[in-house]
Formats: C-alpha cells, sequence, structure tokens
C-alpha cells in the first residue's frame, strides 16, 4: 500500500516551495503562458524559456503532448528543476481522466528520474481548463498515492493549493 503520509497540502504559491522539483501546468508550446505557468516562467527566469526554446527545437518541435511531463532548470525558483506536464483540458463529454492522472504519474516518474526527494504539484488542469476541482482532486490524490509505490525515492509530495477553496476541497477529500 502507498505512503499516504507523504502527501502534504499547503495553501500557496508553488513558486516559493524549496523542493527538488515544482511541476508546472505547462501548455503545450512550454514557452510560458498564464496562471501557474507564467508565473513560474516569470519567477524563475530565463534560464527555463532557455531550456524550453532548446526542447521545442529538438524532440519537443511540436510541443509536449497532454499527460507527458519533461523536465528543465528551474532557473532562478528555490527548486532544483522544473517538469513541465500538460493537462487535459475538461470536457463534460469525453472522459479524460486518465490524461490528468497521466499528468501527476509521469510527473512524478519523471522526478525520481532525476534523483529527487520532494515534489509539489499545482492542481493540475483546475484554472482555464476547467477541471472541477472535487474530480481533480481525486484523481491528484488517487494517482499521487498509487505512483509512490512505484517511486520510493520520492519521499515528500506537496500539492500547493492557490486559493483557500481549493485547498478546502482537497483537505475535505484527504479526511
Amino acid at each position: 500500500m502507498a505512503r499516504v503520509d507523504l502527501i502534504e497540502l499547503v495553501l500557496g504559491d508553488i513558486t516559493e516551495q524549496a523542493v527538488d522539483v515544482i511541476v508546472n501546468a505547462a501548455n503545450s508550446s512550454l514557452l510560458g503562458g498564464g496562471g501557474v505557468d507564467g508565473a513560474i516562467h516569470r519567477k524563475g527566469g530565463s534560464d527555463i524559456l532557455d531550456a524550453c526554446r532548446k526542447l521545442r527545437a529538438g524532440h519537443y518541435g511540436g510541443g509536449l503532448a497532454t499527460g507527458h511531463a519533461v523536465a528543465t532548470t528551474a532557473g532562478r525558483l528555490a527548486a532544483r528543476w522544473v517538469v513541465h506536464t500538460v493537462g487535459p483540458v475538461w470536457s463534460p463529454l469525453e472522459d479524460r481522466s486518465h490524461l490528468l492522472a497521466d499528468c501527476y504519474r509521469n510527473s512524478m516518474r519523471a522526478a525520481a528520474d532525476l534523483g529527487a526527494r520532494s515534489i509539489a504539484f499545482p492542481a493540475i488542469s483546475t484554472g482555464v481548463y476547467r477541471w472541477p476541482v472535487e474530480s481533480a482532486a481525486r484523481i491528484a490524490l488517487t494517482t499521487v498515492a498509487d505512483t509512490a509505490k512505484e517511486t520510493p525515492g520520492i519521499t515528500s509530495v506537496r500539492l500547493v493549493l492557490f486559493d483557500r477553496r481549493t485547498y478546502d476541497v482537497f483537505d475535505t477529500i484527504t479526511r
């Protein structure tokens, strides 16, 4: 059974987290955007954008696919690395929950491959991609707990939630 005790909920700013890996809810271009993506690029500085441009010039010329994850430097952030993942856009007509789970799973695997011990996630897809927070929380918490079985080197997972409403939903589900 996965160690659920390794998951910590934090109300705050993901760019302020002193962890090995910060997960970026990126867009497929990897070149910055709004929300978490924009905040990480702004605070982390040009080193992150430069690394993303190199990825785009190479293997990720067409962009990063939904649910996949790739690592770069963290630039001026307190973290060592940023793992970028593209969350799915919510659709009431199509179940895309497997893609949201892939974001968490593949980000944890990428972090483990780097030798990371700690990782901080935002609530992926709950902003402009309109994923319902309760559904996103269940997927995130279940996937992180399950993936912890295969990534034993990761000893700390923070879910950094930007607003009180989102924090309260995650908190309710963990009880």
